[in-house]
């Protein structure tokens, strides 16, 4: 959901088992293994992969073709790998996009004494390890296949060098059996740590095949591949990667330090509670269980006897943080979320057997991780669709509402490819069951239309900027140049944009604008996002492929336009919040564990008060989740969610990036653990 960047799909390598056939001549050889798998986001079909291994004198070549179309965007990838017969890499080229906006241009070539990369102008050479596999970032799974043979056929290293650069872990994690065409297939299930952020689950049958692959990609969305043959299975093993990803998370939260004490005192902070009202100074915080039993002065508030007390004097405390456009799709973000002081999050369009098991080992304190409120997404039919929740009808509409809400989901989640009757359909059963109605204004529709279908909430500021442009003008999504053009060109005072703010105020909607999602993509080697965003160098490693400095054209005009848009609106935002619109605070995750940071500086910049932004993202969306009576503000008989940061964000709005330590249901974490957990720097 992000346009940052894109998971290098998925392959099959059907296992090398004898020599090819001669070749006639002025022909390419057979194959010796060759094969398709079905590329899948969201668990949604969006591609192909066929892919070829030939043998080439004592050695083997792997050549893959992908091509998947993700929301109206083709991604090709030529990946060749020329490999020894103990699977040892000799050179491996990469070519074409790992994203909808990202290209690749890379090779390795590892047959001389030393490792020579070229990553595409940067060259380098490194070392040659004893043990060594040729891998790229977020790569294709054929590369993945040969990595397990690899590592199946090398005594399975504990960790194992990945060229150009880190390391994976492998983990056999236990056997799946499943059922195909009316038999029963065991497959062995493995975890994969270090190739993206984070894990994945893939599955080898008893000949060592790959069957699939569950894992994320570079936008961090659900990413999954099946063998051909295979793709009835795909529902199964993602609620297998889903429950061995709980697992994980439940023992990753076993093994942090904490404090969880029957009644726990935070003695001496500054309290910043949420309401509004100004910095309480020398402010005992007493917890029981998961409850705020008393807040006050430290002169006053009398401490039970057994109680466990923190001394926090010198510190700040606030209501734990909200990101109200989140997309929880890998157990990493529990404690990367907890990390950055996010207590709770609104999920705003998952898969549904994962984001309600996630929601419900951490609601059952079988996982670590924010609290989780859910917008359950549809879509209909069309190009840019995403997942498989389709609404083209009153009747799928109908279904759809009520098994969300059947599961707990707060709200309905609006994508790009409904019709306004089929949203009004939506918000009508969303709204008699008690839902509200969130999401994107699909194309073709316009805010206006959005809203008077039923919609109570809009996903992205970029939304109100079109609806302040002249009706009828909008191009279309695929001509990129033109509808930045358009964007650049709104007046923030004119008669219409004045006209739309009145609007969304008199019709009480709630906009998470995301734009700190927005001003990375403004990022040009002029602007790199290390220079507007410093979390970008404390993400795992494994992120670097995706914050890399962006590489452009001098020549290229929307470095320019989109820092053109990102003035306006960040002007927009200021125009909606002196009106008195709702605005909730989000980052459609963005740099993980940052952005929410970088989304507040933002508001602050466009006219908010410190004090401003921090409700945006503590009590107000608390109001509009309709759960202020428990969470938002730091009051006596309160849920115990709350932060402890090293320095005031009152007195500058950057001081909220020094979160030290979080509370979340009374129970206390140091957040460098948290960090560390999860690959990032504390």
């Amino acid at each position: 959901m992000k346009p940052i960047g894109l998971r290098i799909a998925s392959v099959v390598v059907v296992l090398w088992i004898g020599g090819a056939q001669a070749a006639a001549p002025n022909t390419a050889p057979d194959p010796v293994e060759a094969g398709e798998f079905h590329l899948h986001k969201f668990e949604q079909d969006i591609g192909r992969e066929q892919y070829r291994i030939v043998k080439e004198g004592n050695a083997l070549r792997l050549t893959s073709e992908f091509k998947f179309v993700d929301r109206g965007t083709a991604v090709p990838l030529h990946t060749d790998l020329l490999y020894a017969r103990d699977l040892s890499g000799l050179q491996l080229s990469l070519k074409g996009k790992i994203a909808r906006g990202a290209d690749i241009d890379d090779t390795v070539d590892a047959s001389g004494a030393q490792i020579a990369i070229r990553q595409g102008e940067q060259r380098s050479e490194v070392p040659k390890p004893r043990e060594y596999f040729l891998l790229g970032s977020y790569a294709p799974t054929a590369l993945q296949m040969l990595l397990m043979r690899y590592w199946l056929s090398h005594h399975q290293p504990a960790q194992l060098p990945t060229v150009p650069q880190g390391s994976v872990r492998i983990e056999h994690r236990g056997r799946d059996t499943v059922r195909l065409n009316g038999k029963s297939i065991r497959l062995e299930r493995y975890l994969v740590y270090g190739i993206i952020w984070g894990r994945e689950a893939l599955w080898l049958d008893a000949s060592h095949r790959l069957i699939a692959l569950v894992g994320i990609d570079a936008e961090f969305d659900h990413f999954e591949s099946v063998r051909d043959g295979y793709e009835s299975l795909l529902p199964t093993l993602v609620a297998s990667a889903g429950k061995d990803g709980m697992a994980a998370l439940a023992a990753l939260g076993r093994g942090l330090p904490g404090a969880r004490a029957p009644k726990l005192a935070l003695v001496g902070a500054t309290l910043v509670d949420g309401t509004g009202a100004a910095p309480r100074t020398d402010t005992t915080i007493v917890l029981e269980g998961d409850r705020i039993s008393a807040v006050g002065p430290s002169s006053q508030v009398v401490i039970p006897q057994d109680a466990q007390q923190v001394d926090v004097h010198g510190k700040t405390i606030l209501p734990g943080l909200w990101d109200m456009h989140a997309h929880f799709e890998q157990v990493e973000w529990g404690p990367l979320y907890l990390a950055a002081g996010v207590t709770s999050v609104r999920d705003c369009g998952n898969e549904f057997e994962f984001i309600t098991a996630v929601r419900d080992a951490i609601r059952d304190g079988n996982g670590l991780g924010p609290r989780i409120l859910m917008a359950g997404v549809v879509d209909g039919s069309g190009p840019l669709a995403l997942g498989i929740q389709r609404v083209d009808n009153p009747a799928q509409a109908r279904d759809w509402v009520q098994r969300y809400h059947a599961a707990g989901f707060a709200q309905m989640k609006i994508y790009s490819s409904m019709t306004r009757d089929n949203v009004a359909a939506v918000a009508r059963e969303a709204h008699a069951l008690g839902m509200s109605v969130t999401g994107h204004i699909p194309e073709g529709m316009t805010l206006r239309e959005g809203v008077d279908a039923g919609m109570d909430q809009v996903n992205h500021i970029s939304y109100v900027l079109e609806a302040m442009l002249p009706e009828g003008e909008r191009p279309p999504l695929s001509k990129r140049l033109e509808r930045a053009q358009f964007r650049a060109s709104v007046d923030v005072n004119s008669e219409q944009a004045q006209d739309t703010v009145r609007f969304l105020k008199e019709h009480n909607i709630v906009i998470d604008p995301t734009v700190a999602l927005f001003e990375l993509q403004s990022a040009s080697p002029s602007k790199p996002y290390a220079g507007f965003e410093p979390g970008v160098a404390r993400v795992a490693p494994e992120l670097g492929v995706v914050f890399a400095p962006p590489a452009q054209s001098p020549s290229d005009p929307m470095p320019a336009l989109r820092d053109t848009i990102l003035g306006k609106e960040l002007e927009i935002i200021g125009s909606l919040h002196k009106a008195g619109v709702t605005i909730v605070a989000g980052t459609d995750q963005a740099v993980p564990g940052f952005s929410l940071y970088r989304e507040l500086e933002l508001y602050v910049q466009a006219g908010f008060t410190p004090m401003e932004a921090i409700q945006a993202a503590t009590a107000v969306p608390a109001r509009v989740m309709r759960v202020d009576h428990d969470l938002g503000t730091v009051e006596v008989g309160k849920i115990a969610d709350l932060i402890v940061l090293d320095k005031n964000p009152i007195d500058s709005i950057s001081n909220i990036r020094s979160v030290r330590r979080v509370v979340v249901g009374g129970a206390l974490y140091e957040t460098g653990p948290l960090w560390r957990a999860v690959g990032f720097k504390d």
